[in-house]
Protein backbone atom coordinates (compact mmCIF):
# COMPACT_ATOMS: atom_id res chain seq x y z
CA UNK A 1 0.00 0.00 0.00
CA UNK A 2 2.85 2.39 0.78
CA UNK A 3 4.47 1.53 -2.55
CA UNK A 4 1.29 2.46 -4.42
CA UNK A 5 0.99 5.76 -2.54
CA UNK A 6 4.61 6.59 -3.31
CA UNK A 7 4.05 5.93 -7.02
CA UNK A 8 0.84 7.95 -6.96
CA UNK A 9 2.60 11.02 -5.57
CA UNK A 10 3.30 12.29 -9.09
CA UNK A 11 1.37 12.13 -12.33
CA UNK A 12 4.54 11.20 -14.21
CA UNK A 13 5.49 8.30 -11.94
CA UNK A 14 1.94 6.98 -12.13
CA UNK A 15 1.92 7.26 -15.91
CA UNK A 16 5.39 5.74 -16.29
CA UNK A 17 4.59 2.83 -14.00
CA UNK A 18 1.31 2.16 -15.80
CA UNK A 19 2.96 2.19 -19.22
CA UNK A 20 5.84 -0.05 -18.15
CA UNK A 21 3.62 -2.62 -16.45
CA UNK A 22 1.18 -2.57 -19.36
CA UNK A 23 3.93 -3.12 -21.91
CA UNK A 24 5.44 -5.90 -19.79
CA UNK A 25 2.06 -7.66 -19.54
CA UNK A 26 1.46 -7.36 -23.28
CA UNK A 27 4.96 -8.63 -24.12
CA UNK A 28 4.49 -11.57 -21.73
CA UNK A 29 1.11 -12.42 -23.28
CA UNK A 30 2.58 -12.24 -26.78
CA UNK A 31 5.65 -14.34 -25.99
CA UNK A 32 4.06 -16.91 -23.68
CA UNK A 33 0.63 -17.42 -25.17
CA UNK A 34 0.91 -16.67 -28.88
CA UNK A 35 -1.09 -13.46 -29.09
CA UNK A 36 -0.21 -10.91 -31.73
CA UNK A 37 1.07 -7.51 -30.63
CA UNK A 38 -2.09 -5.76 -31.79
CA UNK A 39 -4.36 -8.39 -30.27
CA UNK A 40 -2.56 -8.28 -26.94
CA UNK A 41 -2.69 -4.49 -26.87
CA UNK A 42 -6.38 -4.39 -27.75
CA UNK A 43 -7.24 -7.03 -25.17
CA UNK A 44 -5.21 -5.23 -22.49
CA UNK A 45 -6.92 -1.93 -23.34
CA UNK A 46 -10.40 -3.44 -22.97
CA UNK A 47 -9.46 -5.24 -19.75
CA UNK A 48 -7.86 -2.08 -18.28
CA UNK A 49 -10.99 0.03 -18.80
CA UNK A 50 -13.28 -2.70 -17.49
CA UNK A 51 -11.15 -3.13 -14.38
CA UNK A 52 -10.99 0.65 -13.88
CA UNK A 53 -14.77 0.89 -13.64
CA UNK A 54 -14.79 -2.05 -11.22
CA UNK A 55 -12.13 -0.43 -8.99
CA UNK A 56 -13.43 3.17 -8.97
CA UNK A 57 -16.02 2.70 -6.18
CA UNK A 58 -13.55 1.17 -3.69
CA UNK A 59 -12.71 3.42 -0.75
CA UNK A 60 -14.82 6.35 -1.91
CA UNK A 61 -16.33 8.55 0.77
CA UNK A 62 -18.67 11.35 -0.25
CA UNK A 63 -18.28 14.92 0.86
CA UNK A 64 -21.40 14.49 2.98
CA UNK A 65 -19.89 11.49 4.78
CA UNK A 66 -16.70 13.39 5.57
CA UNK A 67 -18.63 16.50 6.61
CA UNK A 68 -16.67 18.80 4.29
CA UNK A 69 -18.98 19.84 1.44
CA UNK A 70 -17.29 22.33 -0.88
CA UNK A 71 -19.63 25.15 -1.89
CA UNK A 72 -20.92 24.77 -5.43
CA UNK A 73 -20.27 21.03 -5.70
CA UNK A 74 -22.50 17.99 -5.46
CA UNK A 75 -22.60 16.75 -1.83
CA UNK A 76 -22.40 13.16 -3.07
CA UNK A 77 -19.16 13.82 -4.95
CA UNK A 78 -16.06 12.02 -3.64
CA UNK A 79 -14.09 13.94 -1.02
CA UNK A 80 -10.79 12.40 -2.16
CA UNK A 81 -11.14 10.24 -5.28
CA UNK A 82 -7.48 9.00 -5.26
CA UNK A 83 -7.52 8.51 -9.02
CA UNK A 84 -3.76 8.02 -9.35
CA UNK A 85 -3.78 5.19 -6.81
CA UNK A 86 -6.74 3.61 -8.57
CA UNK A 87 -4.93 3.85 -11.91
CA UNK A 88 -1.98 1.96 -10.41
CA UNK A 89 -4.22 -0.72 -8.91
CA UNK A 90 -6.12 -0.95 -12.20
CA UNK A 91 -2.86 -1.46 -14.07
CA UNK A 92 -1.71 -4.23 -11.74
CA UNK A 93 -5.03 -6.07 -11.78
CA UNK A 94 -5.45 -5.65 -15.56
CA UNK A 95 -1.99 -7.12 -16.16
CA UNK A 96 -2.88 -10.18 -14.07
CA UNK A 97 -6.27 -10.56 -15.77
CA UNK A 98 -4.65 -10.31 -19.21
CA UNK A 99 -2.16 -13.05 -18.38
CA UNK A 100 -4.87 -15.22 -16.83
CA UNK A 101 -7.18 -14.76 -19.81
CA UNK A 102 -4.38 -15.52 -22.27
CA UNK A 103 -3.39 -18.62 -20.28
CA UNK A 104 -6.90 -20.01 -19.76
CA UNK A 105 -8.51 -19.28 -23.11
CA UNK A 106 -7.32 -20.22 -26.57
CA UNK A 107 -6.69 -16.73 -27.95
CA UNK A 108 -4.07 -17.69 -30.56
CA UNK A 109 -4.54 -15.60 -33.66
CA UNK A 110 -5.97 -12.62 -31.79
Amino acid sequence: MTFVRALAASFWTTLGFSILVGIAAIVAAVNLFGLTGGGGTALYFVIWWTVLFAILPFGVRSQTETGEVVAGTEPGAPATPALREKAIWTTLVAALVLLAAAALMPLAGL
